[in-house]
């Protein structure tokens, strides 16, 4: 099914070892295991493209001298990488929203060049589960936006807990999902606490729409039917608790306005606003009246915190985002377990859950009906770029307009419900078989024509051999290539060790040595840019393992 699987998303686009787990020796006289089997190159190419921007060759053999679980755990331990210091080191253009550029350029930097591989990748992962987007009322609060990316990247290894608060609390998802200035019942004056942050914390943030099992299949009643998470009576108990929040700094709530400070801090507390009264929230519990807005705040969280869908709701989202777009329901309940226990009694260790998604055995392979994913189009052009070091002269990467090209880009979601749906499954087979691959819903004609001809546009235009390139040009260099171009098998290999691990079908060989025979030997850049613009648009590249 795999190969069916793999041909299928082919023409729909267009065009393991195991996990170190050994002991140190045996008793009563045993000998000990043997070691693990060394980890392949292609293996490494697949843990990476799981866990980072994009596999390199470098980066490949650390993971093969370190193995998987201590790559993992010195990932883990490194310190975060920021948005917000640089944004807000820059001059202040005339139009506040010209520095969104600036956003998106320190983003790549990150992505492309720091260390903290995992905790980037893993943010970006979060990015698409509690968006905020830049394409919409938050156009003009890029450091609003920096800082909401910072949050993530600074709690992508925390506890979920303490991550659901700040994001709760943050003056960009303020504004973006209206609780920002959202404030107590006044029938008098026709105010009514707004609902959109209540509904979307449950459905996109935490437990979905219906009660799950915790290997997420979907539990039912006695008729067979979906046991819905919460009602209309519980997003109304939700919506009441965040009344009387707005940015902070102000005596008055109605006199709060945003500032470059108070878009970087969490939202503030105007009692007075608050509405005091009881509260229905989940599974019955009610939030007792007379309290403040922080205590019913905290009683909310905690509420959907313990609720028993979250476990299952994040590993399935998180796997989907890293690894695999159908896993399956012993898969997720392995993951789900590790986050209502890390196995030191802590509920909700991101950490632990990355950790667990990784090193679970149904990520090391590639055994299976439905294994891997479709690389999201943003991380094709990331792994593109750190094979072939792309740079530009000025060092920047002004690449704002990604999500135009390339239908994603970082904080750019055309809506709260990200760039495409966990459920989409095309039409045909894959739907049919009951599978979903929901990047192949921005794979459209029209966006698939973007992402091809950009490719081009990087591969022939954008290169080290370009004369007059302007310093803002994101450029990749081929050089190595270059040096070996005259041999087509060579070429091919040097490529595909670079972009596939190794890993590159006899078909896809044969096309692109036949594309490569029609360019003379004496045009070394051009068979180089052929060959890495026919590889790096091959279903095999779009195919994450």
């Amino acid at each position: 099914m795999q190969t069916r699987l793999i041909s299928l998303l082919a023409s729909l686009m267009l065009g393991a070892a195991g996990c170190s787990s050994g002991s140190d020796g045996g008793g009563g006289g045993q000998p000990p295991p043997p070691p693990p089997p060394p980890i392949t190159s292609a293996e490494a190419f697949q843990f990476l493209n799981q866990a980072t921007f994009g596999a390199t060759e470098a980066e490949a053999q650390r993971l093969i001298n370190l193995r998987y679980e201590a790559w993992i755990d010195e990932q883990l331990a490194l310190p975060v990488s920021l948005q917000l210091p640089h944004v807000q080191s820059l001059p202040l253009p005339q139009f506040i929203g010209e520095l969104q550029n600036d956003r998106v350029d320190i983003w790549f930097r990150n992505a492309l060049h720091e260390n903290d591989q995992l905790r980037q990748r893993v943010a970006f992962a979060l990015s698409q589960i509690m968006v905020v987007s830049q394409l919409g009322v938050l156009n003009n609060y890029p450091y609003g936006l920096a800082s909401y990316h910072d949050m993530l990247a600074r709690n992508a290894f925390g506890n979920y807990r303490d991550l659901i608060e700040e994001v709760t609390l943050h003056p960009a998802m303020g504004v973006y999902l209206s609780m920002l200035g959202n404030e107590k019942p006044d029938p008098a004056n026709n105010i009514r606490p707004d609902e959109n942050y209540a509904r979307e914390l449950m459905q996109l943030f935490s437990i979905g729409l219906v009660e799950l099992n915790i290997d997420g299949t979907v539990r039912t009643d006695g008729q067979g039917q979906p046991i819905p998470t919460y009602d209309q009576a519980v997003i109304e108990g939700f919506a009441h608790v965040y009344t009387g929040w707005n940015y902070a700094g102000f005596a008055d709530f109605r006199m709060a306005f945003p500032t470059l400070l108070n878009q970087v801090v969490p939202m503030q507390l105007y009692q007075p606003f608050h509405d005091t009264g009881a509260k229905t929230l989940l599974n019955g519990f009610t939030v007792p009246a007379g309290q403040t807005g922080d205590q019913d705040l905290a009683m909310a969280l905690d509420n959907v915190f313990n609720h028993p869908n979250v476990g299952p709701f994040m590993a399935m989202r998180l796997i989907e985002r890293l690894t695999t777009s159908n896993p399956s329901p012993q898969y997720v309940e392995r993951v789900a377990r590790v986050f209502n226990d890390n196995g030191l009694g802590e509920r909700g260790d991101l950490g632990a859950v990355v950790k667990a998604i990784l090193l679970d055995p149904e990520a090391r392979s590639t055994v299976g009906e439905a294994s891997g994913k479709i690389k999201e189009p943003l991380l094709r052009l990331t792994q593109l770029f750190r094979a072939y070091d792309a740079t530009s002269q000025s060092g920047r990467y002004p690449l704002g307009f990604a999500y135009i090209v390339f239908g994603q880009g970082p904080l750019q979601s055309p809506s709260v419900f990200n760039f495409y749906s966990p459920f989409y499954a095309p039409p045909g087979e894959i739907r049919d078989s009951g599978y979903v691959a929901p990047e192949l819903e921005i794979a459209t004609e029209y966006l698939n024509t973007y992402v091809t001809n950009y490719m081009f546009f990087q591969a022939f235009g954008l290169n080290q051999t370009v004369p007059d390139l302007q310093p803002d040009d994101v450029y990749i260099d081929f050089s190595e290539e270059m040096t070996v171009a005259s041999d087509v098998d060579a070429l091919i290999n040097m490529v595909a060790a670079k972009l596939l691990g190794g890993q590159i079908s006899a078909t896809l060989r044969n096309e692109t040595a036949g594309m490569l025979a029609l360019i003379p030997d004496s045009e070394p850049a051009l068979r180089a840019a052929e060959a890495i613009y026919f590889i790096s648009t091959s279903p095999e590249y779009a195919y994450q393992r």
